[in-house]
C-alpha cells in the first residue's frame, strides 16, 4: 500500500509554535495517539492565526472550514516531549489554501521528525452555509 506523500516546501515556514505533549495526548501504545496529533495540529492552526488577530470563525473577514487532512507518521512522539511545529501556507485558489505542518521533537539535542502533516482550508460564509472568496487580509498573511 502506497504512503501518503506531503512534501514540505523548501520556503521558510510563516510560523512556527511549540506544544508540549500532554498525558491525555498519549494512548495505549504510551505514545500520542491519531486523534492526538489531529487536536495538536488544530491548535497549531489557531496560534498561526491568533498571530495576525485571526481566528478560523473570522479569518480577515471570513471564516474557515477544513475540507481534508493528511498525516503521515515519521517516529513516535512520547508524554513530555515538546513539539516544534512548522506551518507553510500555500494558497491554492481564491476559495481556499493548504497549510503544511513539519512536526518535530528535540530530543537529547537531536531533532526528529515526528509527522508531516497538512489540512485544506476553504474560506467560508457560516450564514449563508457555502463557500466564500478569500478576503485580500486573509491573502497577506498566507503569502
Amino acid at each position: 500500500m502506497a504512503r501518503i506523500q506531503i512534501e514540505i516546501p523548501g520556503s521558510e515556514p510563516k510560523c512556527c509554535v511549540h506544544i508540549p505533549v500532554r498525558i491525555t495526548d498519549v494512548n495505549y501504545g504510551n505514545h500520542v495517539g491519531n486523534d492526538s496529533m489531529v487536536s495538536i495540529i488544530h491548535e497549531a492552526r489557531m496560534q498561526f492565526l491568533k498571530q495576525y488577530g485571526f481566528s478560523e470563525l473570522n479569518a480577515g473577514g471570513t471564516a474557515l472550514i477544513m475540507s481534508d487532512i493528511a498525516v503521515a507518521f515519521k517516529k513516535e512522539s512520547f508524554y513530555g516531549d515538546e513539539l516544534e511545529i512548522s506551518i507553510y501556507p500555500i494558497i491554492t485558489s481564491k476559495l481556499s489554501f493548504e497549510l503544511i505542518y513539519k512536526i518535530s521533537a528535540n530530543r537529547n539535542n537531536e531533532h526528529t521528525l515526528i509527522a508531516i502533516a497538512q489540512t485544506t482550508m476553504v474560506c467560508f460564509d457560516y450564514e449563508k452555509r457555502r463557500v466564500a472568496a478569500m478576503t485580500d487580509d486573509l491573502k497577506r498573511i498566507l503569502e
